[in-house]
C-alpha cells in the first residue's frame, strides 16, 4: 500500500482591489515544461555537433595530446560531453520540477561556453589576420536564451556570465601555451560575443513579456484568465472574467502529467465539479462551469471568494476563541450535511479546504471547497475506486478507517477529519504532528490524542473538549453519529461571550485587508515549505 501526500493547494481568494498580476515574474507551468523539453534536445545537439566539430578541428589543424595546450583541449572536449549528456539525461527523465531543471539549464549554459570557447581558442590566430565570423560561444549565447526561456533577470546573468567565458577561455589557452594575440585582434574577436549578448538580452526579454501576455490572454471557455492566484501540484487557480457577464471568477486549471493514469484522474475532477455544482448549501463553493481545452487541460469555474483558509487564519492571527471555532464549525456540518444527505463524502476535510470569507452583508462566512475526493458509496462506478491502491487524502486529517484502506469508509471519516479541524483551530496545532507522514497516519490509526486544553494555555471549555475528543473516537461508532448531532453538541457548549454579527464585523475591518498579503506569502512559500515550521500568532 502507496501513501499518497497530497500537496497544498493556495486557495483561489483574494481581494479585488489593488492586486498585481502574479505572473510578472514567472512563467506558466506550461511554457516551463515547454522549456524542460527543450533543454533535453538543445543538450543532446549541443554534445553532438561539438564534438564533431572537435573531431573535424582536430583533422584539419593537429594538435598534440601531450602539450598543455592539448590536455586542455581534451579535458574541454570530455567536460563538454559529459556535462551536455547529463544535463539531458536528467531534463528527459523529469528528475527535477520544470523550474528547477530551468534553473540547472542556466548553469549549464555558461559551463557550456566555457567548454565551447576552450575548444575555439585552441587553434591559435595569426597576428596578420583579422578576425571575421563569430566564435562558438557568441552562436551559443545567442541562441540558447531563445530555446530555452527563463525569467529575464535570470536569463541576462546567465548570458552575461556566458558571455564573459569567451575571453576566460581564451585566457586559459594562452597560459597553456597558445599564442598570445594583438590587443586589437583579441577586441575584434570579442565584439560579435557583446553584440550576440546585447540581441540575446533584447530578444528573450521580448519573448518573456509575449509569454506573460499569452498567459493573461489565455481564455477556458467562456472565461478569461487575468490573474494567477495560486500554484499546486497538479494545477493553478486563476481569477477570470466573463466574455459577456460582469462576473468575476476563479477558474481551477489541472493539467494532467501524460505519464500518469490520465483517464481516471480526468474522471476524478470531473466528479468533484459535478459533485459540488450539485450541492445546494450556501457554504459550498458555487460552480459555475467546467469542461476540458484542446491540449487536455481540465478547468471549472468557481465564484471568487474573498477571505482566508482556516489553516492560514490560524497561522496569521493564532488559535480562535472557542465561541468563533463553533460559530465557524457550525457552518462547515451545514455544508456537509448536504453532502452527507445526498450519500456524498468529502473526504478531504482539512483547515486549507475551508475558506472563511466576507460574503456580501454576511461576515465570518464559512465556504466548503475542493470535492476532489467525493465518493458515494451506494455507487458502483469505477473511476471512485483509488487509483493502484493509493491511499487519497491529507495524513494529519485523515480517520483511522481510511489510513486502513477500509472498503467501508462512510461520512463519518468527514466527522472525525472535522474533528481534526476543530482541534487545530482552538490550539493551533494539529492532533499529531512528529515524525513522517506515515508515522501521523499511524498515530491517527493507534493512539490516543491529547485534549486540546492541555496544548494550550487559555480556556477551552470542557465540553468542546469532550466534543472534540468525541469526534477524534478510532471507532465510528463512538463519534457524533451526523453532523446535525454534532451541531446540536456545539450549541451546547457554554461559553463566556457569543460570535456575534457584530464582533465578526469589527474583525473584518480591522484584518481584512490582510488576505492580499496572505495570498501573496502563500504563492512565495509554494508546496515545498511546511506550514508547520512557521511560528504561530497569539491568540486572535
Amino acid at each position: 500500500m502507496t501513501l499518497r501526500i497530497r500537496k497544498q493547494t493556495p486557495d483561489p481568494a483574494a481581494p479585488k482591489s489593488g492586486a498585481g498580476p502574479a505572473t510578472t515574474g514567472s512563467l506558466r507551468p506550461d511554457l516551463l515544461a515547454a522549456g524542460a523539453r527543450r533543454l533535453a534536445i538543445i543538450a543532446t545537439l549541443a554534445a553532438v555537433a561539438s564534438t564533431l566539430f572537435a573531431v573535424l578541428d582536430r583533422v584539419i589543424v593537429p594538435l598534440d595530446p601531450r602539450s598543455t595546450t592539448g590536455a586542455l583541449w581534451l579535458f574541454a572536449v570530455l567536460g563538454n560531453l559529459g556535462l551536455s549528456l547529463s544535463v539531458a539525461w536528467i531534463a528527459y527523465r523529469e528528475m527535477l520540477p520544470s523550474e528547477k531543471l530551468l534553473d540547472l539549464g542556466l548553469l549549464y549554459e555558461v559551463g557550456e561556453a566555457l567548454c565551447l570557447g576552450i575548444m575555439f581558442h585552441s587553434i591559435s590566430m595569426r597576428p596578420d589576420v583579422i578576425p571575421r565570423g563569430w566564435s562558438a560561444v557568441a552562436v551559443w549565447i545567442l541562441a540558447f536564451p531563445l530555446v530555452v526561456p527563463n525569467t529575464w533577470g535570470k536569463t541576462a546573468l546567465a548570458t552575461a556570465a556566458a558571455a564573459l567565458m569567451d575571453p576566460v577561455s581564451l585566457f586559459l589557452n594562452v597560459l597553456a601555451g597558445s599564442a598570445r594575440p594583438s590587443w586589437l585582434t583579441a577586441f575584434l574577436l570579442f565584439v560579435p560575443t557583446v553584440v550576440a549578448g546585447c540581441v540575446s538580452l533584447v530578444v528573450s526579454r521580448i519573448v518573456f513579456e509575449l509569454a506573460i501576455a499569452a498567459g493573461k490572454g489565455q481564455e477556458m471557455g467562456s472565461y478569461r484568465l487575468e490573474e494567477l492566484l495560486g500554484r499546486g501540484g497538479m494545477g493553478e487557480v486563476w481569477r477570470a472574467s466573463h466574455r459577456l457577464l460582469a462576473r468575476a471568477a476563479a477558474v481551477k486549471l489541472i493539467r494532467i502529467d501524460p505519464s500518469s493514469d490520465a483517464r481516471e484522474l480526468l474522471r476524478r475532477f470531473e466528479r468533484e465539479a459535478r459533485a459540488t455544482a450539485a450541492l445546494r448549501s450556501p457554504h459550498t463553493v458555487d460552480v459555475y462551469d467546467y469542461g476540458t481545452t484542446e491540449d487536455g487541460t481540465f478547468y471549472y469555474v468557481m465564484e471568487l471568494l474573498e477571505g482566508f483558509d482556516l489553516e492560514t487564519l490560524v497561522h496569521q492571527f493564532g488559535p480562535l476563541p472557542p465561541e468563533r471555532a463553533i460559530f465557524l464549525l457550525e457552518q462547515t456540518c451545514h455544508s456537509l450535511g448536504e453532502a452527507h444527505e445526498g450519500g456524498l463524502i468529502h473526504r478531504d476535510v482539512k483547515p486549507a479546504n475551508i475558506y472563511v470569507c466576507r460574503y456580501g452583508p454576511d461576515w465570518d462566512f464559512v465556504k466548503l471547497l475542493d470535492f476532489g475526493l467525493v465518493k458515494n458509496p451506494a455507487s458502483n462506478d469505477p473511476s471512485q475506486v483509488t487509483v493502484a491502491g493509493v491511499i487519497a487524502g491529507t495524513p494529519g486529517y485523515m480517520s483511522p478507517e481510511m489510513g486502513l484502506g477500509s472498503p467501508d469508509v462512510d461520512w463519518r471519516t468527514d466527522i472525525y477529519a472535522l474533528g481534526c479541524v476543530a482541534y487545530w483551530l482552538v490550539t493551533g496545532h494539529r492532533v499529531f504532528e512528529e515524525g513522517s507522514p506515515m508515522q501521523v497516519l499511524m498515530d491517527h490509526i493507534q493512539k490516543r490524542p491529547e485534549p486540546p486544553s492541555r496544548r494550550l494555555e487559555g480556556h477551552i471549555p470542557a465540553e468542546l473538549d469532550r466534543i472534540i475528543l468525541a469526534c477524534l473516537e478510532k471507532d465510528p461508532n463512538n463519534r457524533p453519529q451526523t453532523t446535525k448531532e454534532l451541531v446540536e453538541r456545539l450549541r451546547s457548549v457554554p461559553v463566556s461571550t457569543q460570535w456575534t454579527e457584530e464582533r465578526a464585523r469589527h474583525w473584518w475591518l480591522a484584518n481584512g485587508s490582510r488576505a492580499r498579503e496572505a495570498r501573496a506569502e502563500r504563492l512565495a512559500m509554494r508546496e515545498e515549505t511546511p506550514r508547520e515550521s512557521r511560528p504561530l500568532a497569539r491568540r486572535a
